[in-house]
């Protein structure tokens, strides 16, 4: 028998229509079940710590005092832990999905009644037809993954820093006065990223009135349109100048961070301060920091984008 999922019933009136805000049409779209996606989310995240003290707990008591059974006992837990953080991974990208879904279907549905009323001409149906297509699919999708993916990765950092910071606070500074200027830096270059990309999307839209114009075959005409060519070449390759030079500058960050932890931590090794056991875990806390880090930052970068479609829908209803 073929598999087909129910979608979240949503009142074609009321929920479908998108709403004044980013936040208020999220609400409508999802209701109650962003409370659900979020405690599914934080159980993930709580998850995310426990393989960092079995790591420890390997290395510095079941090999350091070559212990077989506590070792066969650790390991087996890790494993569950392993097992288990996959299925909830599992579960909260489905409920993500049926709720992303469920919410482009419904704005779809909407969106296309409201068109059917109107008498549109051939420049109104194409922009129903690009926003009913690839802005509303983006939209939806920022509904099912946009809350809860910043509940699942701000948990995930308070967890796996907390940990850190409790067990070798010396360390875990080093680690993180590393890590977290990306924090600030990334959203500094995003914003003006985004500014660059709404320029983008205005030349491009004005391109089509200047071709237009450009059928008469004035002169003059055809020197603006190339001026506004040159306007988007230019703003294309900003773009990039800003996306490239901030992906660098985030690596180098990145990179210099297990360094760091190697430095300090092995000095404090040899001092007797610390033990391999406890470098072992921050190394490995530090990269599971790189991702729920990144997602964070790009959460914020979706949540503007979001915003952005947001409110052109509105515009164009």
């Amino acid at each position: 028998m073929e598999w087909r999922p129910v979608p979240r019933s949503i009142d074609a009136d009321r929920g479908t229509r998108p709403a004044g805000s980013l936040a208020a049409y999220v609400w409508r779209m999802s209701g109650g079940h962003q409370l659900g996606l979020g405690a599914l989310a934080l159980a993930v995240a709580a998850l995310a710590m426990a393989p960092l003290e079995l790591q420890r707990r390997l290395v510095n008591e079941a090999l350091g005092e070559g212990d077989l059974a506590l070792l066969a006992r650790l390991g087996t837990v890790y494993l569950g832990v392993v097992v288990a953080t996959a299925l909830g991974k599992f579960a909260l990208r489905m409920y993500q999905g049926w709720l992303a879904e469920s919410a482009v279907l419904a704005t779809r549905s909407q969106l296309a009644r409201l068109h059917a009323r109107r008498e549109a001409g051939a420049e109104e149906d194409g922009q129903a037809v690009a926003i009913i297509d690839r802005e509303v699919d983006q939209l939806g999708g920022f509904v099912g993954e946009g809350p809860s993916s910043f509940v699942v990765n701000a948990g995930m950092l308070a967890a796996i820093v907390g940990y850190m910071l409790v067990v070798q606070p010396i360390v875990a500074a080093v680690g993180l006065a590393v890590l977290l200027p990306q924090a600030v830096l990334v959203p500094l270059l995003q914003r003006r990223v985004n500014r660059a990309m709404q320029t983008r999307v205005r030349l491009l839209r004005e391109l089509g009135d200047r071709v237009a114009e450009e059928g008469g075959g004035d002169r003059a005409v055809l020197a603006r349109l190339q001026q506004h060519l040159r306007r988007i070449y230019d703003n294309r390759l900003g773009i990039y100048a800003l996306k490239y030079g901030m992906k660098a500058a985030t690596n180098l960050l990145t990179n210099s961070a297990p360094l760091s932890i190697l430095l300090v931590g092995g000095f404090l090794v040899i001092e007797g301060r610390t033990t391999v056991g406890v470098v072992v875990a921050f190394l490995s806390g530090l990269q599971r920091l790189e991702d729920p880090l990144r997602e964070l930052l790009n959460a914020y970068r979706l949540a503007a984008q979001a915003r952005v479609r947001h409110d052109m829908i509105v515009r164009w209803t």
